[in-house]
């Protein structure tokens, strides 16, 4: 039986076969990575966005993020502390709250609002931040009661049931709803699946790959597709978009959720990016796809990149 993260591969691959708006320039793949740093020089997030507390406090603020780490879509109306993205005001206001108030617990969580998430982050309930908040609310009552019906409110249970395996985590955060990452493209399920696949990651980050943080299986991870790491690759030459879609991403006309193109999108990068660990390792350089995704995602906060529209679709995975 695959895997989990062998069908996110195979789904994606047949995108890319499949796809009408998104290609991949086969030649320009070869060079990109042959002009790649190795893995060790790959900078990661930061640390610094992470709470550092004990092993239940850190892994409250890894899971309690990752289950409203989606915001793209609403990112150019929500108010942002200066200088950053939407992505990091989001990490940073979180982490302030848990700095000043402690971790924030299951019960908590399973009792929260739209208003008080909005408070917490610095929002306005007003269109159409209102809607992003009312799913911030969902994700972290879902969260809350999981945590509680199955785990006695330890946010660390859930992380040691996962036995140091980053795609069991994945199955055991896919019973909650908003983390069924899955599109349909052309009658076939296509698992993307960017939050329940970051978590992992984000935990080895937050705890230096020891103890809670210890994943023996990360270099199986994809890499975690949003609207900011395609984009990358597209300014960059891997990925080449449509003029018609280009064109309406320029306008900055949001996305369907699930449309061909939003799907291809996502699919075909996280179909690119395989290609290009595979073409490194073959070169003698060992690059997993998340490591390569956090050296991506990071490029993209340039200013270059950040001048350009990418692409935006109101949704809860990304």
């Amino acid at each position: 039986m695959a895997s989990i993260l062998d069908e996110v591969r195979v789904a994606c691959a047949r995108v890319a076969d499949q796809a009408r708006w998104v290609r991949i320039d086969d030649a320009r793949l070869e060079a990109y990575a042959g002009s790649l740093p190795g893995q060790a020089a790959m900078e990661g997030v930061a640390s610094k966005y992470y709470y550092a507390g004990t092993p239940e406090e850190t892994s409250a603020f890894v899971l309690t993020f990752t289950s409203v780490n989606f915001s793209s879509g609403w990112n150019p109306h929500l108010r942002k502390l200066p200088g950053s993205s939407g992505s990091i005001t989001l990490m940073t206001r979180l982490r302030q709250r848990f700095e000043e108030k402690g971790a924030m617990t299951a019960d908590e969580l399973a009792g929260i609002t739209a208003g008080d998430c909005a408070a917490l982050f610095g929002q306005v309930i007003e269109p159409p931040v209102d809607e992003l908040m009312d799913l911030f609310a969902q994700g972290w009552n879902d969260l809350g009661r999981y945590l509680l019906e199955r785990f006695d409110g330890s946010f660390s249970g859930v992380v040691e049931a996962a036995g140091h395996s980053a795609e069991r985590l994945i199955e055991l955060l896919l019973a909650m709803p908003l983390y069924r990452d899955i599109a349909r493209y052309r009658g076939s399920d296509v698992p993307l699946l960017k939050r329940a696949q970051i978590a992992s990651a984000d935990l080895s980050a937050a705890f230096g790959g020891q103890g809670p943080g210890r994943f023996d299986d990360l270099d199986r991870l994809t890499i975690f597709p949003d609207n900011l790491v395609p984009h990358v690759l597209r300014l960059d030459g891997v990925l080449e978009y449509d003029e018609e879609l280009i064109e309406r991403i320029n306008r900055e006309e949001l996305l369907a959720h699930g449309s061909e193109e939003e799907v291809e999108i996502r699919a075909v990068a996280v179909h690119a990016v395989e290609r290009i660990v595979d073409v490194c390792r073959g070169q003698g350089r060992e690059i997993t796809a998340a490591r390569l995704d956090d050296h991506l995602w990071l490029k993209g906060q340039g200013t270059s990149y950040k001048a350009v529209p990418r692409h935006r679709c109101r949704n809860p995975h990304y």
